[in-house]
């Protein structure tokens, strides 16, 4: 998929890539998991209500930060799966009709790779989903924690908590810088994105 996607995009394209792998994608599997690894275990809060921790924890954590990021990376990178998916397509029919029609055949599309026709709408759609997709994260992020921090100290009253129960987050600076680099890396990925859309449209 790398060498594929490196191959067919533009200059812009292959930063992105880059950042993408190296920015987002080993960072993940590097860092990002160890540092939530814990964060339902050493959820504490200040009572021994049965259940309260429980309900509090889903209350402030509705879906793991973790997961979430695992899934925008996935849908992120699926366009350009898509993109060397076409490119492979065009190559194995103008290999059918090689095959069928002798030496004497005129390819309609002598280089494969080359970004025009259904290609280029393929390309740029992919450039629109890619950009689109870490932009609804980023508010899905924004949604779930407010001004992308976390707090040391929430306080719960849901059922069945007794009364206002304070609860701590283990390690919230740590988790903090985390998503805060999550967030510029995306915002980057954005910005590369639809500058690579507009070159692609002018030129």
């Amino acid at each position: 998929l790398l060498s594929g996607v490196n191959k067919y995009s533009t200059a812009f394209g292959r930063i992105w890539l880059s950042l993408v792998f190296v920015f987002r994608l080993l960072v993940y599997v590097v860092a990002a998991e160890r540092v939530w690894s814990d964060d339902h275990k050493d959820f504490d809060c200040n009572t021994r209500q049965p259940g309260c921790t429980n309900v509090c924890f889903d209350h402030f954590f509705p879906v793991s930060h973790i997961r979430l990021w695992a899934l925008q990376l996935i849908l992120v990178t699926c366009p350009s799966l898509l993109v060397v998916m076409h490119v492979a397509y065009r190559e194995a029919k103008a290999q059918q009709h090689r095959a069928e029609l002798g030496d004497g055949y005129r390819c309609r599309y002598p280089n494969p790779g080359k970004k025009r026709g259904g290609l280029w709408w393929t390309y740029l759609l992919s450039l629109i989903f890619k950009a689109g997709v870490d932009v609804v994260f980023l508010y899905i992020f924004y949604r779930f924690y407010r001004n992308y921090t976390l707090p040391r100290l929430v306080k719960c009253q849901l059922p069945p908590c007794p009364n206002v129960v304070d609860c701590f987050i283990s390690r919230p600076t740590e988790k903090t810088i985390f998503t805060l680099f999550m967030v510029v890396t995306t915002c980057i990925c954005i910005v590369l994105s639809l500058v690579e859309a507009a070159y692609l449209i002018g030129k």
